[in-house]
């Protein structure tokens, strides 16, 4: 469907999670490409302690058709704001306008509280079309344990893992924990990487070693969560597919991470910069174009809509033994969109540009909307047939 000749964007970011400080920077780019012949753009900041506030320097800015002119990262000050009157009310953050102006809601919010399904609730409730995937995609998306548990469902292959809950180690002694320990390790190898299910960017990842780090690791990751992945570690090339569309997805190009760490942290990713992308990946043709396909099928089997970026792993092996091929790593529902993000920077290797990527996005949004909009929410009840089977 086209996009409407004018869309009031709202552009929420920010956010109660570890991850605050790249949606602010994730926000910044986004609001430089969106095309303001073509969006009024109301930017809409959550602090971390989940106040709503009007984020007026970087209105003032757009406003004034400086876009250029907005910093790296976007701040989180303003008047606050009530939720359900953003979003429902078009005179927030400027003109009234026109009243058929239609809404779409991008939400830049990576991590809990954004990332996880509770945003898309209120968006839900609300009535409005928003980009990315709908509740029940984004909070399975976002936990791994249930990520992986549907992936296991679906027959999907994955690297060996194990979930393990903030109770089994709480109130447990040294040598109960030590044995959970040893007994993770005797399933999944020596070295693991332990994960909070709900959290991105590496945030609280730790690679470990041996039934004692690993209980550190586990330590540090139940600072984020309640609930914790281990995973078997593999000897891997590192993918990344970026995903657009709603029933019919398409993929990217290929991308591959070259870690420059001990493995693809958060600095490596935000801080420093050192890790090497490689766009498009050096592969067999046959081989990218069956990666893409089960990125696509792995999009499809955790109910992602709008966008997402897959990441897989291509085992190494050996001449005694070949490896397992492609195995999937994870799903991101709301990728990055700094200038160092693998997403947008994967669909303007396949042709599409920072802005029609936004446009694009939009009208997904709006064509799920519509689609979604269209179900009965009355019963139908069949008319009574007689026949000689009937009972009386």
């Amino acid at each position: 469907m086209p996009l409407p000749d004018r869309v009031r964007l709202v552009v929420l970011f920010g956010g109660r999670s570890a991850e605050h400080d790249i949606s602010r920077i994730s926000a910044s780019h986004v609001l430089r490409a969106a095309d303001p012949a073509r969006y009024d753009v109301v930017p809409v900041a959550i602090t971390k302690d989940g106040r709503w506030v009007f984020a007026e320097q970087a209105a003032d800015l757009i406003g004034r058709g400086l876009q250029s002119e907005l910093p790296a990262s976007l701040a989180t000050d303003g008047p606050e704001l009530d939720p359900m009157t953003t979003l429902t009310d078009r005179s927030v953050g400027g003109p009234a306008g026109d009243p058929a102006t239609t809404t779409v809601v991008l939400a830049i919010l990576h991590g809990p509280n954004g990332e996880d399904g509770t945003v898309q609730g209120l968006l839900e409730m609300a009535g409005l079309p928003y980009v990315g995937s709908g509740v029940l995609g984004s909070a399975v998306a976002m936990d791994k344990v249930m990520a992986k548990t549907v992936l296991d469902a679906e027959g999907i292959a994955q690297p060996a893992w194990r979930a393990v809950r903030v109770g089994q180690l709480r109130d447990a002694g040294h040598a109960t924990g030590f044995a959970l320990a040893e007994r993770l390790i005797g399933e999944l190898g020596d070295t693991v990487f332990v994960k909070p299910a709900n959290m991105g960017s590496s945030i609280g990842v730790t690679r470990a070693t041996g039934a004692e780090a690993l209980l550190a690791a586990l330590d540090t990751a139940f600072q984020y969560d309640d609930l914790a992945v281990v995973e078997e570690a593999v000897d891997a090339r590192e993918l990344e597919i970026a995903i657009l569309g709603n029933e019919v997805p398409r993929a990217s190009v290929v991308g591959e991470i070259i870690p420059a760490a001990e493995f693809y942290d958060y600095e490596d990713k935000y801080s420093d910069g050192a890790a090497q992308t490689v766009i498009p990946a050096d592969l067999d043709p046959d081989l990218a174009a069956e990666i893409r396909r089960l990125a696509e099928r792995t999009f499809l089997a955790l109910r992602a809509e709008g966008m997402a970026r897959v990441d897989v792993f291509l085992e190494r092996g050996t001449p005694d033994s070949p490896g397992r091929g492609v195995l999937v790593n994870e799903i991101n529902t709301i990728p990055g969109f700094t200038p160092i993000s693998m997403y947008p920077m994967l669909w303007q290797e396949s042709g599409m540009s920072y802005t029609e990527l936004i446009d694009e996005l939009v009208t997904l949004a709006l064509e799920r909307h519509r689609r979604r909009s269209g179900h009965r929410t009355d019963v139908q009840v069949r008319a009574a047939t007689t026949g000689a089977g009937d009972r009386s």
